[in-house]
């Protein structure tokens, strides 16, 4: 009874100026960040690899950026329960754009492993690097309070929205910035500008935050209830446990390709920045309008069934990627795979968000992506090592595999539970 109290009070908040306001400053600040992290997914691979990095030592920092992130995402959700969201989404961005500084200024290994988890950025992750990061447990809250639960699966289809358009700008600003240094000595002066600007479009992000407004309705603080601060969700238990079941096999399914992306079409292809910036900026040109036709798809199919079947498409298109014999022919393929994702994506936050007690959902949010992001950062040490010894398919069979079970777990545990919204609707 009072989550259905709690979602009629949430019915007009999206008629407010200061909500309309705010929602606006949230496009703005995914799209900055997005930017950001498109750029950095171009470009610090490639510096990396410029920098002598071997595919197990890549995998290594990819370990370290994803368990700064776990962290940081596990962190925020527990903490976006007593303190203002908005507080996050100034934070994080102002930390990955001092990273991204420290990228522009030094080739010093261990600064780089430092900062990029720190920063949280540094693993390829394709034309999927637009993702927002470690800040999403705070920037779901606030959407939740800024819409009405008949308009959350547009109002995230909206976002990732904006999400692929800041891809767009970042994958075309890593083409245009794209340099090739004529000494080893040079490296790091050659990527600067790029590094330069990926630290801009972060604080822009930071920027945005800083006039949301500051008295958002947020969930009950749990310190006023006797709950220790890392108090697990309980009224949301076996929502947990069973994302976290789904989560665990897709993890491990992203994280023996995803963060490899450019590093594999460089070294399958022979792309470099400048090619491989283009494919990415065409992708995300192409996939803005996936956000935009989530919610429609969740209309027609349902939230679960929509999310399972285009998750198992993800998976499965990996395999013939693994063997497309040309840049073009693995840019269609990539293409397709990624309009799924960004469609299936939102539907998915949403339904997390929607499924969840209202008090606990910044914590079920980020505890759900816990195994999803631990496995993230495990599995790229096997996918680095099978990269290293020329088994450049082998990681992406796999994952697909992994991800397609993944998405048939899911539709198991959920096609009974519909979203209120669906189901007061049958």
């Amino acid at each position: 009874m009072a989550k259905r109290s709690w979602r009629t009070r949430e019915q007009g908040l999206i008629d407010g100026l200061n909500s309309r306001k705010d929602f606006t400053l949230l496009l703005l600040a995914r799209f900055a960040m997005s930017t950001s992290r498109a750029m950095a997914g171009v470009v610090v691979p490639l510096y990396l690899v410029a920098l002598g990095f071997s595919g197990f030592e890549l995998g290594l920092l990819f370990f370290a950026v994803a368990v700064g992130a776990a962290g940081l995402a596990t962190l925020v959700g527990f903490a976006a329960s007593r303190f203002p969201a908005r507080i996050f989404m100034i934070a994080l961005p102002a930390l990955a754009s001092l990273a991204a500084l420290v990228y522009a200024l030094s080739a010093d290994r261990t600064a780089l492993f430092a900062f990029a988890a720190i920063g949280t950025f540094g693993r390829g992750a394709g034309a999927g690097a637009g993702n927002v990061g470690p800040q999403q447990p705070a920037e779901s809250q606030l959407i939740v309070r800024v819409v009405n639960s008949q308009r959350r699966n547009q109002a995230f289809g909206i976002i990732s929205a904006a999400s692929s358009a800041g891809a767009v700008a970042g994958a075309g600003l890593a083409a245009i910035l794209a340099f090739s240094p004529a000494s080893p000595a040079a490296i790091t002066t050659a990527f600067r500008p790029a590094m330069i600007a990926t630290a801009l479009f972060s604080a822009l992000a930071a920027l945005a935050a800083v006039f949301l407004t500051r008295n958002h309705p947020n969930p009950k603080n749990i310190s006023n209830n006797g709950r220790s601060f890392f108090a697990f969700p309980a009224n949301s238990r076996t929502l947990v446990y069973r994302l976290w079941a789904t989560n665990t096999l897709n993890g491990a399914a992203v994280g023996m390709f995803g963060p490899f992306v450019t590093y594999w079409l460089h070294i399958r292809f022979h792309a470099g920045q400048t090619a491989i910036g283009e494919l990415y900026l065409l992708i995300n040109l192409g996939t803005i309008a996936a956000g935009l036709v989530a919610p429609r798809v969740a209309r027609l199919h349902g939230t679960v069934l929509a999310t399972s079947a285009l998750r198992v498409l993800q998976g499965l298109l990996l395999i013939p990627l693994a063997v497309a014999p040309t840049l073009a022919w693995a840019g269609i393929i990539y293409y397709v795979r990624m309009f799924a994702q960004r469609t299936a994506l939102p539907l998915r936050q949403s339904y997390v968000i929607a499924m969840a007690d209202p008090d606990e959902q910044t914590q079920v949010a980020a505890l759900s992506n816990l195994p999803s992001q631990i496995m993230t950062a495990v599995s790229p040490t096997l996918s680095g090592y099978l990269f290293q010894e020329s088994l450049l398919a082998a990681p992406l069979i796999l994952g697909g595999l992994l991800q397609a079970v993944s998405a048939v777990l899911f539709f198991t545990f959920f096609h009974r539970n519909a979203p209120p919204e669906e189901s007061e609707a049958n």
